[in-house]
């Protein structure tokens, strides 16, 4: 999510440049945008709220080309898309500008620590902390670069930074860990972009950064260090996508790089909203007091497809921790079943996209009846946000893909830490209960999905051997109940195969009949979990000559003995569970589908947002 360009060169075309690359990473979706640059020993700055052509059609005339120049599209996690949030942020004395992408998690007790130092803050983001620091770090520095290191010394979070300062006019210095930085190479003029689109119509000779990396842009030279200050030599990569394979990154689909940009979505959704040194969960946007939260005397959550399956994922893990009746409905259903609602019901609503028809219906009867509504959805300003009490925002960023992947997973996250908020906010925290092991879980999901998408290549293979079969029945119980129904979805929408989601305890009370020796049944067995009960559901499959495609967390000689197939998925606590279960389902369907000859990323006869009934 959001885009950063950058340009320092002997000719004046900053601001052309820039803007031209921030269009070109439109895809990666923003709520705001603008740019600074450098002319005449003067610091020219433009942002707003809005699409990049509100920007330039609001442009001051008056505004250089320049020779060096930032620009950024902003995704909002701290603070409201609005013209003062929008990045660039500045300094006190308005001389250096930094642009970001990321988090820093930290930024509270930075700023408390910067506002009693005597510094002004213009804005709510974690963003403009930075700014401050470098400029208390210019000071002592000898070099923008020194300042920028002394500043990030104290910095915790994910970041991938750009700084100009009046100073120091030809040069660009940047900064990164976890988030994308690449840099392109000239003659004369060099480059700065978040993602390769925004290089290619200028060079294709490019340099990756790599974490814990600083790098100093001039006109005629680019030099890389750690943070330590020892430089870095590194050979130039030529890359020779055209721009749609830009986009997908070398990815064969949008799809299957959206699976695997999951490890960086979660940890983007989990960024600054939890502290595992205090074991405490900051969910600020949401506002819910204790005193009304321990009112609360149900709650109700609603979905539609994907979503759907998150919100019911929450329910077997909220509970667990919470003592209130919890109930899970298809937004479709919800409103003609004459729901119980009232000023004590919690309607949580759960919608990647908040302009699903159904949700935002369900959520206005809510809102009738006088029951809160908290939002979850990945987009900022949408109908869902606008109309409900509270917007917990996910940070997938965009999902080209038809077909929900990392936007279920980001769900699955925030939704984890919600239910552990109001946890704690009703100070009815089961005794067993840990929170701080709970958050160290899933501060930990991010290495275990990345760990998981090492499964691929035995997965693939596993397609081949299946991907002509005309049914498949998926079987899970407890916390993977939800994640069988999922993974049915994701086989039934891209690849056409008819496939059924079902409890694994219900099978014999219909489904079961279906089942011969040309019915491929995915089962999920987890050893955290009723796991004898899911074993004598194989052995039920098995008598009848099912072919048992078993995946597990656990190393089973008896597993091993009933299943014909075994994907074996790193173990994780259950508040990660349904995450690392779901991975495996969305390969396996995504490589069937290709295998099949399928529109893997645009299904036939559906669409990302359904905004009608």
């Amino acid at each position: 999510m959001c885009g950063i360009m950058g340009y320092v060169g002997a000719r004046p075309i900053a601001k052309d440049v820039v803007l031209q690359g921030l269009k070109s990473l439109e895809y990666r979706g923003y709520d705001s945008a603008g740019i600074a640059l450098i002319h005449n020993g003067k610091l020219w700055v433009e942002k707003r709220a809005g699409k990049i052509d509100e920007l330039i059609a609001g442009l001051n005339p008056e505004v250089p080309q320049g020779c060096t120049a930032i620009g950024h599209t902003r995704w909002a996690t701290h603070g409201r898309p609005t013209d003062e949030n929008a990045h660039p942020h500045f300094d006190c004395s308005q001389t250096i500008a930094v642009i970001h992408n990321g988090i820093i998690e930290n930024y509270r007790e930075l700023k408390e620590e910067l506002l009693a130092e005597g510094h002004r803050f213009t804005s709510q983001t974690d963003t403009e902390v930075l700014a401050h620091l470098i400029e208390e770090h210019s000071a002592h520095a000898d070099s923008l670069e020194d300042a920028v290191r002394g500043a990030l010394q104290g910095v915790r979070g994910a970041y991938a930074i750009a700084v100009l300062s009046l100073e120091h006019p030809d040069e660009i210095v940047a900064a990164k860990t976890a988030s994308p930085l690449v840099i392109g190479l000239g003659e004369g003029e060099n480059f700065l972009a978040s993602d390769v689109p925004a290089l290619l119509p200028h060079t294709k000779r490019t340099l990756f950064l790599n974490d814990g990396e600083i790098a100093v842009l001039r006109r005629d030279s680019v030099k890389i260090m750690d943070f330590e200050g020892r430089e870095i030599s590194r050979e130039p990569t030529v890359i020779r996508w055209d721009p749609i394979t830009a986009q997908k990154q070398g990815f064969k689909h949008f799809m299957l790089k959206e699976i695997h940009e999951q490890p960086q979505a979660v940890a983007n959704t989990l960024h600054g909203r939890l502290d595992l040194e205090s074991g405490r969960i900051y969910l600020d946007e949401i506002e819910l007091s204790p005193e009304r939260t321990q009112q609360l005397e149900g709650i109700t959550l609603i979905g539609c497809g994907t979503a759907y399956h998150a919100a019911w994922t929450a329910k077997y893990l909220w509970q667990r921790i919470l003592n209130l009746p919890i109930t899970v409905e298809l937004a479709s259903e919800f409103r003609y079943g004459e729901p119980y609602l009232s000023p004590n019901t919690l309607v949580v609503a759960v919608s990647q996209s908040g302009e699903t028809a159904d949700t935002l219906a369900g959520v206005r009867l809510a809102r009738e009846r006088g029951a809160p509504v908290l939002a979850i959805t990945n987009t900022m300003g949408s109908s869902l946000s606008r109309e409900a009490d509270f917007t917990l925002y996910t940070h997938a960023g965009p999902e080209i893909g038809v077909a929900s992947t990392k936007c279920f997973l980001v769900q699955l996250a925030a939704l984890g830490l919600l239910g552990l908020r109001l946890t704690e906010l009703r100070g009815s925290l089961p005794q067993d209960l840990d929170v701080r092991r709970a958050l160290e879980a899933l501060a930990e999901a991010p290495g275990l999905i990345e760990r998981t998408l090492k499964l691929e290549e035995p997965i693939q293979a596993l397609a081949q051997k299946f991907y002509d079969k005309p049914n498949f029945l998926y079987l899970g119980r407890d916390l993977l109940c939800p994640i069988a129904y999922e993974g049915a979805l994701k086989l039934k929408e891209i690849s056409y195969i008819h496939a059924e989601g079902y409890a694994a305890g219900e099978m014999k009370h219909g489904p079961i009949a279906l089942i011969d020796e040309n019915m491929p049944v995915v089962v999920l067995v987890t050893k955290h979990s009723v796991y004898e009960k899911v074993f004598s559901n194989i052995e039920e499959v098995k008598a009848r000559k099912g072919i048992v495609i078993a995946l597990t967390d656990t190393e089973s000689p008896d597993l091993a003995r009933v299943a014909d197939h075994i994907v074996t998925v790193p173990e994780a606590d259950p508040w990660v569970i349904p995450m690392v279960f779901t991975v495996p389902l969305q390969l396996f369907a995504y490589h069937i589908a290709v295998l099949r000859g399928t529109d893997v990323d645009q299904p036939r006869n559906l669409a990302k947002s359904v905004t009608v009934e």
